[in-house]
């Protein structure tokens, strides 16, 4: 009996399915591509390990059940799965998703938002011998009842599984290298054959078991790899190298609490504060080496959203380092001096939270700047307007402006704190002159001829007197300076096309006014108007002059709609019934009743 390597989850569940495609004595299974597509699909693309465990316990229920292998009803009773119980490839799928619960469990653990405490650590460590287990059970069973491939594969994966039990347990880096070793070259191997799929899943798992090779290298001593290396090898993609991530932020936060040793003070334009938390310290020291990461020259060649990636980091840092000062606070109780130097420090951390918060606004104003010049997203195909670059100077504007007063807060200021207040008004003013550029490219865009002359020449005005300022001041900022001459020089051409362009509308103006008069007429036959000009009289609004005026104008609906109007009263007699009338029986004329009277009649 064999089973085609592209079966589904659900065609495996089918008995029908399963008991035709008999076409040998041995089963077959593409191990990876199968644990793969599962876990793509139901987690893992995003780190959810819980949902993955989920998925595999509601698999393994399924599997239990169409096999009808349950443990006993009521009492549970143990069922072993051995030689001779495999019958069915999906004894085999048991035997695997078994291993993947309990590994996806221990990852689970591993993910903990403050990390796995010493109890936690030990249940994870459990789960991952309970992995290993099943994966071995898995290796044995696919050794005598699958075919070469599938048994190769399922080394590979028992060796995988092994490595990564003693990668968990910081100890026998020998013992894990060689498993790690040996999954990578039946990976290799099993990459040079097979359909394309296939061969690329290989590679990828290739590299992924590359960095835990080399980190056991390094532990071993066998590698001059050094920290930098680790931490790029750490920004690599991929469930197999969560686990090395999780190690290598381990090993990270206790090199950062060794050095937070020697950070005792903190440094802010000529100030000294004094860290006495060691939480504090570590989250300072974390988000300074972040920061190291961009201002670096190897920094230019990061991509952007890397680059964002790194901000977000180290506000989280900081924001760690801000609470920690705040809980410090509140236990300070009366100690002055204490409350004064955390009050600073907290200041102190705070703007330099600001200061990376604009250097993030500015990098999303180099992102939207690099999609206006192209007019066109080439990932979403959205359109890119000047009104987002307005909407980030604002921002830009705003944190200017709470950076400056949180600087002028204080009643003893240094004069590196003056010269730091300048420098942020003399952002302000150029990011005001980008705003307005901007925003008079959106008056451009839309027709607005005469707003957008104005806003080019306020815009340069601003333009020109930050240029000044900054080329008084010393050691300026040398990029600003040049922004801002191509700045000037953008509004000064900007600003004649938009003057030449109003002279053309001007000239043409009498002539659009014409031919637009010429359209209006009663009601046309155009599309449907919301309003004719008889029912915006109150308004002033220009029927035919104005440029952003779609189609022709309408007076009035013709014909004429019908209209409700007043008719004649109805008057109903209602005092009839209340009336009493006189009699006028003896005004009537009576009947004789007599034989004569008959005769005269």
């Amino acid at each position: 009996m064999a089973i085609n390597s592209e079966t589904s989850a659900m065609e495996i569940d089918d008995k029908k399915s399963s008991n035709s495609d008999q076409i040998g004595s041995k089963f077959s299974i593409n191990v990876l591509q199968l644990l793969k597509s599962a876990q793509m699909q139901h987690g893992l693309r995003h780190g959810d390990y819980t949902r993955y465990r989920r998925y595999c316990t509601a698999r393994l229920r399924r599997l239990y059940k169409s096999l009808k292998f349950t443990h006993g009803r009521g009492k549970y009773t143990r069922k072993a799965i051995t030689e001779s119980t495999v019958t069915e490839v999906r004894f085999l799928h048991l035997v695997l998703y078994t291993a993947e619960r309990a590994w996806s469990h221990a990852m689970e653990k591993r993910q903990l938002p403050d990390g796995p405490n010493a109890r936690q650590r030990i249940y994870l460590i459990g789960r991952l011998r309970k992995a290993v287990k099943w994966a071995t059970l898995f290796s044995n069973l696919c050794a005598i009842k699958a075919d070469p491939r599938t048994s190769l594969e399922a080394e590979a994966y028992a060796s995988y599984m092994k490595g990564n039990l003693l990668f968990e347990q910081d100890q026998n880096w020998e013992t894990a290298l060689k498993n790690f070793k040996s999954a990578r070259a039946v990976y290799e191997e099993l990459g040079k054959y097979g359909d394309v799929e296939n061969q690329v899943l290989c590679r990828e798992r290739v590299e992924e078991l590359e960095p835990s090779i080399r980190y056991c290298l390094h532990k071993i001593g066998e590698s001059n790899v050094k920290t930098s290396e680790l931490l790029q090898i750490g920004e690599m993609e991929g469930p197999a190298l969560d686990l090395f991530k999780s190690k290598l932020e381990a090993v990270m936060a206790e090199a950062r609490s060794q050095q937070a040793a020697s950070l005792t003070e903190f440094h802010w334009l000529g100030h000294r504060f004094p860290i006495s938390n060691a939480k504090t310290r570590v989250a300072i020291l974390k988000a300074q080496e972040l920061e190291k990461d961009l201002h670096v020259k190897a920094a230019d060649s990061l991509p952007a959203e890397k680059k964002l990636v790194i901000f977000d980091k180290i506000f989280t840092a900081y924001h760690e380092a801000r609470s920690c000062i705040r809980s410090d606070l509140a236990s300070a109780g009366n100690a002055e001096n204490v409350k004064d130097d955390l009050y600073g420090l907290d200041k102190a951390v705070s703007a330099v939270l600001g200061q990376r918060t604009i250097e993030r606004n500015q990098l999303l104003v180099s992102i939207v700047k690099g999609k206006l010049t192209k007019q066109r997203d080439d990932k979403t195909g959205k359109v890119t307007k000047p009104e987002e670059l307005v909407r980030l100077y604002d921002l830009l504007l705003q944190n200017t402006a709470d950076l400056s007063d949180l600087v002028s807060s204080g009643r003893e200021r240094k004069p590196e704190e003056v010269k730091f207040a300048e420098e942020c008004e003399l952002k302000s003013l150029a990011f005001r002159a980008e705003r307005c550029f901007y925003l008079a490219r959106s008056y451009s865009l839309a027709g607005k001829r005469t707003e957008a002359y104005a806003l080019y020449c306020r815009a340069r005005s601003h333009a020109e007197n930050a240029l000044k300022d900054f080329q008084r001041m010393a050691n300026s900022d040398q990029m600003m300076i040049e922004e801002l001459k191509t700045l000037c020089k953008e509004c000064r051409s900007n600003s004649c096309i938009e003057h030449a362009k109003g002279i053309m509308v001007e000239e043409k103006a009498s002539e659009n006014l014409s031919n637009k008069i010429s359209t209006v007429s009663i009601s046309g036959t155009g599309k449907k108007v919301d309003k004719f000009l008889l029912e915006k009289l109150d308004v002033y609004e220009s029927a035919v002059g104005d440029s952003n005026v779609k189609g022709a104008a309408r007076i009035e609906a013709f014909p004429p709609a019908f209209q409700s109007i007043a008719r004649n009263p109805i008057v109903l007699d209602l005092a009839y019934n209340f009336i009493d009338f006189p009699s006028l029986e003896n005004r009537m004329k009576k009947d004789r009743k007599g034989f004569i009277s008959r005769l005269w009649r």
